[in-house]
């Protein structure tokens, strides 16, 4: 390491967020950038720890100790190249990754303040796109034809990973443009379309065609078409809430509100009836996890009145959790950009019921429980904890999580990868699956 002692003399040192007051009234990313020599600087602080957790706890592998070194140094390019070799999409998981690599830092583990590793990838990778490392590639072809269905982190990091082997790659796309829930999902002020259609044109150069508006029905012609196909779809059905009330206007699927959005930014144009709006609401997000805080933030830029967020399990602790302890991922209390721009949240929540007036909502029934032990193992047991309540809200957004899929018996040159095959999880996982996935396609034709 190039200053093994910078970590006891450097703090760490975030780049931070916009302003509150300037944030709220656009799309635009919320997250700032650090000076070259205070990003450097932060580089320096990954010590010669012996045992790189780090590398063990990313699921890409991502070698940080020696593009932090590089990075150092002021060796951009060599960084950006040790980064590619086990990352395909820096620029992506810079910006929305939770950085398990983090929360295995031995500089994490021993004082808290582990080593900027997500905003020193997000800062290679654009380095990258200005200074022109990131170059066009033109693999020999093997003559063998891939089709992957959906064009997700998982779809793409496996036809990224195909294509360098040389395989022919088509990428059917049901929605009109590629990213899955990078597009559809995730806001423009956590992650900048633009990011990804940058990403998407040096794919198309390097020869992955993309066709969009694609719904693939029948895998088994496919696969006769293809010499191998791999389903890429995600987890498209998101968990419902069936309590009383559920079909009043008002109450929507998070991914409604968030996808919609997004697409108003790109340009495309919906009716007054079919539009979403937090726009002079009270808002209720019904859920805890990220695409919970997507919510809040989306909400504020639209102009709600208020916003509360509800979830059902109890308050985490905050710094340490001793019942999550090492090498657990600590579950411990996230406030998010989204909830410091002001939100009302609790916890032991549970949903009774949607209350409405002609149709529409005003409010929804909820009551405070508690969860004790079950004698017989397994999932605890919820009980009453106080009296029923209502929350005022013509806003409902229900952000509980995604339902596994099942799949049919397939074609044994038919494989399965991402979320589709796991379960809703972490775009970084998606991204190991894919190339995961290629690597077995690849497998599959050199038996």
């Amino acid at each position: 390491m190039g200053n093994p002692k910078a970590f006891l003399t450097v703090p760490r040192k975030e780049a931070g967020y916009r302003p509150v007051n300037d944030r709220i009234h656009d799309f635009g990313e919320v997250e700032q950038t650090l000076n070259t020599k205070d990003r450097q600087e932060q580089a320096s602080r990954c010590m010669d720890c012996g045992v790189p957790f780090c590398h063990w706890a990313c699921p890409l592998g991502n070698k940080d100790p020696e593009w932090n070194d590089a990075l150092y140094r002021g060796e951009w390019e060599t960084a950006y190249k040790l980064l590619k070799k086990t990352n395909p999409f820096p620029e992506f998981t810079g910006r929305i990754c939770p950085a398990l690599c983090e929360k295995a830092c031995v500089l994490y583990l021993t004082t808290g303040d582990a080593v900027t590793n997500r905003e020193n990838e997000c800062a290679i990778a654009e380095r990258a796109y200005q200074e022109g490392y990131v170059t066009i590639e033109h693999p020999e072809r093997n003559g063998k034809r891939v089709a992957i269905v959906g064009a997700g982190p998982a779809g793409l990091a496996a036809a990224n990973s195909l294509n360098y082997m040389g395989y022919e790659v088509t990428v059917l796309e049901k929605n009109e443009a590629a990213g899955g829930l990078l597009r559809y999902g995730i806001p423009n002020f956590k992650l900048n379309k633009k990011v990804i259609d940058r990403r998407i044109e040096v794919m198309e150069q390097e020869g992955i065609v993309f066709h969009y508006g694609q719904t693939v029905e029948d895998v088994e012609t496919l696969a006769q078409q293809y010499d191998a196909v791999i389903i890429a779809t995600g987890t498209p059905t998101a968990r419902d809430l069936k309590v009383p009330g559920r079909d009043l206007k008002g109450v929507h699927l998070a991914l409604e509100l968030l996808s919609q959005q997004n697409r108003v930014l790109a340009g495309i144009e919906f009716s007054k009836e079919e539009r979403i709006t937090a726009k002079g609401k009270n808002v209720l997000v019904i859920g805890g996890g990220d695409t919970g805080s997507d919510c809040i933030g989306t909400a504020h830029r639209q102009g709600a009145l208020s916003v509360t967020q509800i979830e059902i399990m109890p308050k985490p602790p905050v710094g340490h959790n001793p019942n999550t302890p090492w090498p657990n991922w600590p579950v411990i209390l996230k406030t998010t950009s989204s909830h410091e721009e002001g939100c009302t949240r609790r916890w032991n929540i549970n949903t009774l019921e949607f209350l409405g007036e002609d149709g529409n909502l005003t409010g929804v029934r909820v009551q405070p429980i508690d969860w004790k032990p079950n004698p017989e193992g397994g999932r605890p047991i919820m009980v009453e904890a106080g009296d029923p309540e209502v929350i005022k809200a013509e806003l409902v957004l229900l952000a509980m999580g995604f339902l596994k899929p099942e799949h049919p018996e397939y074609p044994q040159n038919v494989f399965v990868c991402g979320d589709a095959q796991n379960g809703a999880s972490l775009v970084v996982r998606a991204i190991a699956s894919g190339k995961q996935t290629a690597d077995k396609v690849d497998a599959f034709f050199k038996k």
